[in-house]
């Protein structure tokens, strides 16, 4: 059974369907009955909202995506580098 404490910790990862099944059923029942929890969630809710809506159209700065690929060498934008392009 999730408890205030294991509920606030999650709600990021439960908000971002990120948890097991059972985990987020617990909590998903802790939501229902607690009042204070349940205001915790719709906060972080209508948080995660506000934010994707302000920053959806916004562009990322000179250079920072390629910055975040090499932190992750990963090819986030799928242009074939791992970094800036232009070597910035």
């Amino acid at each position: 059974m999730a408890n205030c404490k294991e509920t606030i910790r999650e709600l990021d990862a439960f908000l971002d369907d990120e948890l097991p099944a059972d985990v987020r059923d617990h909590i998903h029942q802790h939501l229902g009955e607690c009042v204070d929890c349940h205001q915790a969630f719709d906060f972080q809710a209508e948080l995660k909202l506000a934010i994707r809506r302000k920053c959806s159209t916004d562009e990322l700065p000179d250079g920072l995506l390629g910055r975040i690929e090499m932190c992750f060498d990963a090819d986030f934008d799928g242009d074939g580098v791992i970094g800036p392009v232009d070597g910035r």
